[in-house]
């Protein structure tokens, strides 16, 4: 079978570059189709999807933008429209991966278009861009970003060989036929939350669930890590939820840099998935800073530095009853087959005994508060350990996985 790349780009400005990539897509066996997400100059390129038929999917005739065309107006036209289109072709067996080309316009619509499509479906960003910060680029999407060096305007030495890069991998990713599946059979695929000061009790559970049969996809909760987490869920890839760490929480409310979402936290409730839950590393956030500089606004606090640039500070009881009252908040959407575990004695090797973040008045006051908030639909269970003990990791696994198994039909039913 042709496995076939779609190519994304404004022809009226990349028209040759655009070009070249669809003969060194198809010099690799695949066939290319160009979409023209460009509303303005003529196209200097033939495009395989036309301006004309991107618009018209995205709900406008191209007529209509062009009376007053302002990008503000027509990016989330084009946007849509190649969205459907592409998607059309993919649901049919006609689309195996898209390549885009642009600077900062054009990365940002072509990338847009990308990030609608599942996890897994190879989606590769040309950008002059690529060098810098590329998080509103690729979000929490797969979105391979390569750096064009110079700029996307006309053919030379350099463009060339990116291009033919870019080609050569998108026809050797499209011909990849591993599937984003569990290997595990009928079991749930398991995803697992999890942060630096927890990583040795990750080790344990995923050890843990390995030996019981189940596979785990562990995602560092630093704000992105979380969402896609929850985005796997509302996708239908991840079944049951080990959610270990909930730092995200913390550093939403107090401005840390792995802040996640208003949505962090509802999603494994909303759809009824089987989870067990874990507050770890809520007692500090995370802060970019100088080199060893401590903040003014964190000078009172207990604190440490997790390496030179990240500033960890521990935060106060009222603080931490405050993260509490939130988690207990998020769980509302719970609708039951879920455990808290609670780790008494530190939720996180910063806090547990001998940590540099130990508090337990604070911890205390943190717990307390956090059985308080929790919904009743949410089961609990203390522990007097702390969250890496190998004890009461599992015993939090195999929380879950009873969890997983009452909800299974019974063999032969």
């Amino acid at each position: 079978m042709t496995r076939v790349v779609g190519v994304l780009a404004t022809l009226d400005t990349k028209g040759p570059e655009a070009q070249f990539l669809r003969e060194q897509i198809e010099a690799q066996g695949c066939r290319a189709v160009l979409v023209d997400i460009g509303v303005v100059g003529e196209p200097g390129a033939r495009p395989d999807i036309p301006r004309e038929d991107v618009a018209r999917a995205g709900g406008t005739e191209l007529a209509e933008i062009l009376r007053k065309p302002t990008r503000q107006d027509a990016s989330p036209v084009m946007v849509a429209g190649a969205i459907a289109l592409l998607m059309e072709r993919q649901r049919a067996g006609e689309l195996h991966a898209l390549v885009g080309l642009g600077g900062t316009q054009g990365t940002s619509n072509a990338s847009a278009v990308m990030r609608a499509f599942a996890y897994g479906f190879p989606k590769i960003m040309v950008s002059t861009a690529a060098s810098g910060d590329v998080s509103s680029f690729v979000d929490i999407k797969d979105v391979t970003m390569m750096f064009s060096v110079s700029d996307l305007l006309g053919l030379n030495p350099v463009t060339r060989k990116i291009l033919a890069n870019a080609a050569g991998a998108a026809c050797g990713m499209a011909g990849v036929d591993v599937a984003l599946e569990p290997e595990s059979g009928d079991r749930p695929l398991i995803g697992m939350s999890n942060l630096g000061v927890l990583t040795e009790g990750a080790m344990e559970a995923v050890a843990a669930f390995e030996e019981a049969g189940y596979e785990v996809i562990v995602f560092h909760a630093v704000g992105s890590g979380g969402r896609a987490m929850e985005q796997l869920m509302k996708d239908g890839v991840i079944g049951a939820v080990f959610d270990y760490a909930m730092g995200e929480i913390s550093d939403e409310l107090f401005d840390g840099f792995r802040a996640g979402s208003p949505e962090r936290l509802t999603v494994a409730g909303d759809l009824g998935l089987p989870q067990v839950l874990c507050p770890g590393g809520t007692e500090h956030i995370g802060v970019f800073v100088e080199p060893d500089t401590v903040p003014d606004a964190w000078k009172d606090h207990t604190y440490v530095f997790h390496n030179p640039v990240i500033f960890v500070p521990r935060l106060s009881a009222d603080q931490m009853a405050r993260v509490a009252r939130e988690i207990g908040e998020r769980l509302k959407h719970t609708k039951g087959r879920a455990t808290m575990f609670l780790p008494n004695a530190g939720v996180s090797r910063y806090s547990k005994q001998g940590g540099p973040l130990y508090d337990p008045e604070g911890e205390a006051a943190f717990l307390a508060a956090l059985r308080e908030s929790l919904p009743e639909t949410v089961e609990l269970v203390a522990h007097e350990t702390h969250a890496e003990d190998p004890a009461f990791v599992r015993a939090a696994v195999a929380r879950l996985i009873e969890l997983i198994e009452q909800g299974q039909p019974a063999s032969g039913a």
